[in-house]
């Protein structure tokens, strides 16, 4: 195993304070009662539409498409307020680099907000790639931008492990041909069943990573 790849929102950074912020911000403004947070956490992973559409039920067309413009500029405002790895998790970016192994993202955020929250965090200049939304014309379940993301890092599908909170990361990670797991920690809500995704394990903690980086965890 040489490469590590992550999905962001969910699994690599602990983003739903500062979008959930965003679209308190966006409610506020045009007089509906902001969600609390536990409302909205387990939805980050589906992106602005999903956010949109639940703090704004039954808007659609041209005015919905404005909402989530108007929700998108506000979250660019202020994306990196209270945003944070998840626990572990920098030790684990720690850990692979001491290997002599490689780390990167793999994330359906469009680009001109994926880029400015890793350097903001310190993480674009250490990460091997960076893939977001708009970055090949798939996004996933399609695995081109895992398959790209595997080239930029000097990889091989057979080498890398994805890991992601959402069907979509499973989806695209298998049909890349990667070893995947689901991150449990990460926005999964109720309604979902991440037990049938399909995955090669599941983990409840990003300290739980490292073992299966070891060719012996993996054959068991």
């Amino acid at each position: 195993m040489q490469t590590l790849l992550l999905d962001l929102d969910g699994t690599l950074a602990d983003t739903a304070p500062d979008m959930h912020a965003a679209l308190c911000r966006l409610q506020t403004r045009h007089g509906v009662d902001p969600l609390p947070f536990e409302a909205v956490r387990d939805h980050v992973s589906h992106g602005s539409v999903a956010l949109v559409r639940l703090g704004f039920p039954g808007i659609e067309g041209e005015t919905f498409e404005d909402l989530k413009r108007q929700y998108l500029d506000l979250y660019a405002q202020a994306l990196h307020v209270e945003t944070r790895l998840f626990p572990g998790m920098a030790k684990i970016l720690e850990g692979i680099e001491a290997r002599g192994m490689n780390w990167g993202v793999v994330t359906n955020k469009p680009g001109w907000l994926t880029d400015p929250l890793l350097r903001a965090m310190g993480l674009y200049e250490r990460a091997a790639t960076v893939i977001s939304g708009d970055t090949t014309p798939e996004r996933k379940p399609h695995p081109l931008p895992l398959l790209q993301a595997c080239r930029e890092a000097g990889s091989t599908p057979q080498r890398c492990l994805y890991i992601g909170d959402a069907l979509r990361d499973i989806q695209a990670g298998r049909a890349a041909g990667m070893v995947t797991l689901t991150a449990l920690y990460g926005y999964i809500d109720a309604d979902q069943t991440p037990d049938t995704w399909g995955a090669d394990g599941c983990i409840r903690h990003p300290e739980e990573i490292l073992p299966w980086l070891s060719p012996v965890h993996r054959a068991s």
